[in-house]
């Protein structure tokens, strides 16, 4: 009989343990997330002021002759208003614009 109350015991402490460090795990990690979102937001892309090679660098699916492209939009056109201004340069389009969207800003 001790030892079924010894056991329960235990079973009871290991759960309230392992509950503790579960949450203190998940008290770590908020505020890694919230480093990390500021970071991201950080290294954003300036399409309004990058270079050739800042595109082909930063933009997923990006080759030289669409950086190219880009540039030679921005030059003729002016500065984009939006991200989505890109998808009014030849050769880009919804799929390539969303593969980067979260990585490209105007300022």
């Amino acid at each position: 009989m001790l030892r079924v109350r010894i056991a329960s015991l235990f079973l009871v402490l290991c759960s309230l343990f392992l509950g503790y460090s579960q949450v203190a795990v998940a008290a770590k990690a908020a505020p890694a997330a919230a480093v990390e979102s500021s970071a991201t937001q950080a290294s954003k892309l300036n399409i309004n002021s990058a270079d050739e090679s800042a595109l082909r660098e930063h933009m997923i699916g990006i080759g030289a002759a669409k950086a190219k492209a880009i540039v030679q939009y921005r030059e003729e056109n002016g500065p984009f208003s939006s991200v989505d201004d890109l998808l009014e340069v030849k050769g880009i389009g919804v799929k390539t614009l969303e593969k980067s969207r979260d990585r490209l800003t105007v300022e």
